[in-house]
């Protein structure tokens, strides 16, 4: 009896305590047996509109808690200040006072978010620009032990809480929203696009019997407040709001004018909704466990840990890999977080519309975590300027970027650079009203896309790979402007200046960048003699194809540096990030023993072979894919249990021994 008691004393231990090395992830039994129960009780009364949001709201603290331990007070204090933040708006009569509000909350935001995210960055900064050797102290910490009178938080070093940057930029648009007077709009997301489609298909008894469902699509009627969106009244309900658990670690960004609006509506769960939500799970789960985790695991973790110990095709075949890992991992979240808010009556919005049928970097940013790319252009793009005119910030911003980068590098050449580029398109645009329109809407973009390269972690190494991506952004724009045989002329003296480099030289950087452009001029080549023939389907088609591979390659060139500035302590990220970039380049663009690429690629088959199929599903027409969605959803009961079980079993087949974490969790 002694033994059972002690069982079961151990078990509830387990159950509500934190395992830093295990937290609760989407692909772990124990999350499905979490959310089993979730459902099991959320049934008792999911028409209690209030009762079902309360619940959800302290289940959702408990799945943070288990995920990330005890920031879940980190959480809690965001929860409480902004509630109350939304709640002092409408009695700020005037407008300078709502200025002082949102303000404030802001600051009192990202100063949390710079806190346990930029502590390492900007203290590499100081110590490099004065010659100091501070070292990083976790002063909260400090004073949570001084406050509970025992050492129970490590002072030693700053970790990053899960999610932190989702629930910070969740809660300033909250704040943001309310006081702008936005307007409340549905929740575009896959599902609810779906289940229109779905409803679309089908005849007038479906289209009654989905008819409660619209209640989750229509489109809200804009609220009548005076200062904007209407405040959540109800702590508890904004607490669920800002913690709901599917989408609370890893996204997508569920923006106020979004969620909101769904607090207040009834439970509906049809049986086509039910089958997508189940498509969605079983899809998320394929993704990352069949792509990501077997990609990661059994290949592309083992070269970026040491790329010298592999040959240039080995570190080319895991930079392709990795393209393919992080889309599969970080899609894979979306999808099984839109499923299980699903299933819970609630729509998530879009994060991924296929991102590598981008035919440029610009469409790429609009396919690939939309919500970051949106809560960007409306929170930072937008009130920089965008593309109708400068502000001081357009300028500081990449200036301060600058010198941030050559301050870390200790070389000022970087800032100089981009000083002098700076001053030339200031007086560009005073003086070539013509280009000033173009110029600024450059520099914004480019402001844009450092400050979310940023966002994604505190090196350098991500400050490249945001430049890269904008860098890349304008030069499409200026190419898509040029005529074919201008085009041909100019990289044709790129491919000459690069082989001269390479020639002279003999750097692996210019021997790479000289391949590269050598596969841009046939395209170049190709497309001026297409220009010259009658445009037809068919070269359209060609012409596009070809533009999807060269954007493709293009962003998975630019992984590099984000992959490398990832998965790494903070303490040494720039460093360790930058070497493992510079040996991955030189490994790629150095010299190839072409004699053995047929037996390493023999010796790799299966990793290429996940890595086709996985691209070819991902370039299905869109349409293709919305119908096996939409047959899915509508199969009889028993055959979509048939289906679970044997996709369940493939998926199974799949499982590491030791489960990998979502990338973005880091994030």
């Amino acid at each position: 009896m002694d033994g059972l008691r002690e069982v079961s004393l151990q078990f509830l231990r387990d159950l509500f305590s934190f395992d830093q090395a295990h937290p609760l992830l989407f692909t772990q039994f124990y999350f499905w047996a979490f959310f089993a129960i979730v459902l099991a009780f959320l049934s008792f009364f999911k028409n209690k509109v209030l009762m079902r949001n309360a619940f959800l709201f302290f289940v959702s603290l408990f799945f943070y808690y288990k995920t990330s331990g005890l920031f879940l007070m980190l959480l809690g204090f965001t929860i409480v200040y902004n509630y109350f933040a939304g709640r002092l708006l409408p009695h700020c009569k005037k407008a300078f006072w709502r200025n002082v509000v949102v303000v404030t909350s802001v600051v009192v935001d990202l100063s949390l978010l710079c806190y346990y995210k930029y502590a390492y960055f900007i203290t590499d900064v100081v110590n490099n620009l004065f010659g100091t050797s501070f070292v990083v102290k976790d002063w909260i910490a400090t004073f949570g032990n001084s406050v509970v009178g025992s050492q129970a938080f490590s002072v030693d070093s700053i970790f990053l809480p899960v999610g932190i940057s989702f629930f910070i930029f969740q809660a300033i648009s909250y704040v943001v929203d309310v006081s702008r007077g936005v307007v409340p709009e549905p929740a575009e997301g896959p599902a609810a696009e779906d289940c229109r489609r779905a409803f679309a298909r089908i005849g007038r008894k479906a289209q009654r019997d989905g008819g409660r469902s619209a209640a989750w699509t229509e489109q809200p009627k804009p609220s009548k407040h005076k200062y904007g969106i209407e405040p959540v009244r109800n702590f508890l309900d904004f607490g669920f709001y800002l913690s709901f658990f599917p989408q609370l670690v890893a996204g997508p960004i569920v923006r106020a004018k979004e969620f909101i609006p769904q607090l207040r509506k009834p439970f509906f769960l049809g049986r086509t909704q039910f089958g997508f939500a189940i498509f969605w799970i079983l899809n998320g789960l394929a993704k990352k466990l069949i792509l990501s985790d077997y990609l990661a695991v059994n290949f592309c973790d083992r070269v970026f840990e040491n790329p010298l110990l592999y040959t240039g095709f080995e570190n080319l075949t895991a930079l392709f890999g990795y393209s393919l890992q992080v889309y599969a991992d970080f899609s894979g979240y979306t999808d099984i977080a839109t499923g299980v808010a699903m299933l819970m009556g609630f729509y998530l919005p879009k994060n991924f519309n296929s991102p590598y049928k981008a035919k440029n970097a610009g469409e790429f940013w609009k396919r690939w975590h939309i919500s970051l790319s949106k809560w960007l252009q409306d929170y930072l793009y937008i009130p920089l300027g965008g593309n109708r005119n400068g502000t001081f910030g357009s300028y500081a911003i990449i200036l301060g970027i600058a010198f941030l980068a050559s301050a870390l590098a200790g070389s000022w050449w970087v800032f100089g650079s981009v000083l002098v580029l700076t001053a030339i398109i200031a007086n560009l645009i005073t003086f070539k009203k013509s280009w000033r329109k173009e110029l600024i809407s450059d520099i914004n973009r480019m402001d844009t896309m450092l400050l979310g390269g940023l966002w994604h972690g505190a090196s350098w190494n991500f400050m490249i790979w945001g430049g890269l991506n904008g860098l890349g952004m304008l030069i499409y724009r200026f190419w898509a402007s040029c005529n074919a045989y201008f085009k041909v002329v100019v990289i044709g003296l790129i491919v000459v200046a690069f082989g001269a480099l390479r020639h002279f030289f003999g750097a692996p950087v210019f021997n790479l960048f000289f391949w590269w452009t050598m596969i841009i001029l046939f395209g170049a080549v190709i497309g001026m003699m297409f220009h010259k023939c009658r445009k037809g389907k068919f070269i359209n088609w060609i012409s596009g194809a070809w533009a999807v591979l060269m954007t493709f390659i293009f962003i998975t060139f630019t992984r590099l540096f984000f992959r490398s500035g990832s998965n790494l302590d903070p303490a040494e990220a720039n460093e360790k990030a930058w070497n493992t970039a510079k040996n991955m380049v030189n490994q790629i663009g150095g010299s190839w023993d072409w004699s053995l690429v047929p037996q390493m690629a023999w010796q790799h088959r299966s990793i290429i072979i996940v890595f086709i199929v996985g691209m070819l599903i991902h370039w299905l027409p869109d349409n293709f894919k919305r119908r096996y969605r939409i047959w899915f959803a509508k199969m009889p009961l028993a055959l979509m249990v048939l289906a679970c079980a044997i996709a369940v079993f493939i998926i199974c087949q799949f499982i590491t021994a030791d489960l990998q974490s979502f990338i973005y969790f880091q994030f």
